[in-house]
């Protein structure tokens, strides 16, 4: 499903040149669930940059699915985009719409009909154990109640991947194990998920594929891996 072959990234700053991705090459398959480890600057969010399409690699080759990343225009750059959820550290609800409406934004965003978000929504805030919530506001939720919304609101478009970008990252240790579970379950269900994280506990819990990077490079790649930094 997700190719990386070969993909370097670098940016010029200054009079230098910053490498962020150096000849890295991977493979996703459908249905797995895999962790992207490293400390911060090794690269897993200019992984996942590249993945979306919000910046090109500097040399190197993505394939997500049918789609060549790195030769999409804008417009096809939309089409590939509601295959993939993404779920953010710090959230990026919108405060001045309950959390029916965030998740139901997404689908308006996409164009489909008003019956059709009446059935949907509801059905994706009870599957991540939030409906009860429905009609209140980010400011009147904890924050595990905002990412269990802001995870809603990347399902709701039943995408093939989640990438899930520190998604524990402001949580405490109770609310970051509920939403790893969540995370899981989706995965069960037969979506994709990528999780980029520096939490131990919490990429040492799921136990399934690690790919740990270190200076823009793979240095591990293991299925059933542990969170290993030297």
């Amino acid at each position: 499903m997700i190719i990386f072959q070969g993909v370097s990234k670098s940016y010029k700053s200054n009079s230098h040149t910053v490498i962020a991705l150096d000849n890295v090459s991977f493979k996703i398959n459908p249905k797995e669930f895999v962790s992207l480890v490293g400390r911060s600057g090794a690269g897993k969010s200019t992984i996942i940059k590249l993945l979306i399409g919000e910046e090109r690699p500097t040399k190197g080759r993505i394939v997500f699915g049918s789609w060549d990343v790195n030769r999409l225009k804008q417009n096809e750059l939309y089409r590939m985009r509601r295959h993939i959820g993404t779920v953010f550290q710090d959230f990026k609800l919108l405060p001045d719409k309950t959390a029916a409406e965030n998740v139901a934004f997404a689908l308006e965003a996409a164009g489909r009909p008003e019956e059709e978000i009446e059935e949907l929504v509801p059905k994706v805030l009870e599957m991540v154990g939030i409906l009860s919530k429905a009609n209140q506001f980010p400011r009147e939720l904890s924050g595990g109640e905002k990412q269990r919304v802001a995870i809603a609101r990347a399902m709701i478009n039943n995408p093939d991947v989640i990438i899930a970008d520190e998604p524990t990252g402001n949580l405490d240790p109770i609310n970051s194990n509920e939403i790893i579970k969540l995370l899981l379950k989706i995965n069960e269900l037969g979506t994709t998920v990528i999780l980029a994280s520096h939490n131990k506990d919490v990429v040492n819990g799921v136990n399934k594929r690690v790919i740990s990077l270190e200076e823009g490079q793979i240095v591990r790649d293991e299925e059933e891996g542990k969170y290993i930094l030297f």
